[in-house]
C-alpha cells in the first residue's frame, strides 16, 4: 500500500496548479479562491507562501524563467520576485468568470480553461505568444487537467463534470485541435477527474477530486494503478525533482477536515520509481 508523503498542509480551500521549476528546483502550487501561491524547495524541506492576491487558476513556467499566472476575469500577468507585471488586465467576456488550469504546449503557446458564469458554460483558449487569443472549444462544464502524448501528436483535455477525459489530434505547428474523442469516462462512485499529467512512458494520471485517489491510465484507457489519499478532493498532480521521479499531489477542502479527510488542503509527494517529463515553457510575450 502507498502512502503519499505530507509535504506542506497550509489548509487550502481548493489546492491547485503545482508545477515544477526546473531552474529554481521549486515546486510552486496554488490556492485558487484564497488567491495564494506558495512553494516548497525540497533541498532544504523550506516551504512559504510567496503570493496574496487576486485568484489564481493555473500557473505556467515562462523561457525567461518568470511565472505566467492566469487568474480571474481573463487576467494574464507574469510575476518574479513578487512584482505581478499583467500581459491581459482582462477578457470582457470572461468578467464574470476566472481561469482554470493550464498547459503550454511544445511551442510556447498556452491552453488555458475559464469556468462556468452565470448563463453560459465554460471555454478553452489558446493564448498564442503575440498575444493572440483564440477561443478553442465552448459549453465545457468545468475546464480541468491537460497534457500532450509522448509523441506531441496528440493532447488529453478533462471536462471534469462530464467525467470524461478527452484525446485531440493536436498540430503543433499551428495549436490546432481536432477529431475529439474520450479517452476516459469514469464511474461518477471515482469522484470528478481534475488535473492531470502524463508520465515518460505516455500513461496518464488523474487526480479524482470526490474520490480519494489518483489513478494511472494506460495509453489504451485502461486504469493500471490507483493510490488512496487521506482526503476527498485530490485535484492536480505533476512530476519534478531533478530525474522527474518525485510526483506532488494537491488537494482541497482543507476549510473543513472533519468532511474532508485529515490530509485535505495539503500538499503530498509520492515516490514509486515512474518518472514524468519537463512541462513545456510559455513564451507569451517573449
Amino acid at each position: 500500500m502507498v502512502q503519499p508523503e505530507l509535504i506542506a498542509d497550509y489548509r487550502c480551500v481548493t489546492g491547485e496548479g503545482c508545477i515544477w521549476h526546473p531552474d529554481e528546483k521549486r515546486l510552486y502550487w496554488l490556492d485558487i479562491p484564497q488567491g495564494r501561491m506558495f512553494r516548497y524547495d525540497p533541498a532544504t524541506g523550506e516551504h512559504e507562501q510567496v503570493y496574496e492576491g487576486t485568484p489564481v487558476g493555473g500557473v505556467t513556467i515562462q523561457a525567461d524563467g518568470s511565472l505566467l499566472m492566469f487568474g480571474d476575469r481573463g487576467m494574464v500577468a507574469t510575476w518574479r520576485d513578487g512584482v505581478l507585471t499583467p500581459i491581459l488586465s482582462e477578457i470582457p467576456e470572461e468578467r464574470a468568470s476566472r481561469f482554470n488550469d493550464v498547459i503550454a504546449d511544445p511551442m510556447g503557446r498556452v491552453f488555458c480553461g475559464t469556468m462556468p458564469a452565470e448563463g453560459r458554460l465554460g471555454r478553452l483558449y489558446r493564448l498564442d505568444p503575440d498575444g493572440t487569443l483564440t477561443r478553442v472549444l465552448e459549453g465545457i462544464t468545468c475546464s480541468n487537467g491537460m497534457g500532450f502524448t509522448p509523441d506531441l501528436k496528440q493532447m488529453y483535455y478533462t471536462d471534469s463534470m462530464k467525467y470524461e477525459i478527452y484525446l485531440f489530434d493536436y498540430d503543433q505547428e499551428t495549436g490546432a485541435i481536432t477529431n475529439q474523442r474520450v479517452f476516459v469516462r469514469g464511474p461518477e462512485e471515482d469522484g470528478v477527474p481534475d488535473g492531470m499529467t502524463v508520465d515518460a512512458e505516455g500513461y496518464v494520471w488523474s487526480a479524482h477530486w470526490d474520490g480519494w485517489c489518483l489513478i494511472r491510465y494506460a495509453p489504451d484507457g485502461q486504469e493500471v494503478m490507483r493510490v488512496k489519499f487521506p482526503a476527498k478532493q485530490v485535484s492536480c498532480v505533476t512530476f519534478g525533482g531533478d530525474d522527474y521521479s518525485d510526483m506532488y499531489v494537491t488537494t482541497a477542502g482543507g476549510q473543513n477536515k472533519e468532511a474532508n479527510g485529515g490530509g485535505a488542503g495539503a500538499l503530498f509527494r509520492l515516490r514509486l520509481g515512474i518518472r514524468g517529463v519537463p512541462e513545456f515553457r510559455s513564451r507569451i510575450g517573449l
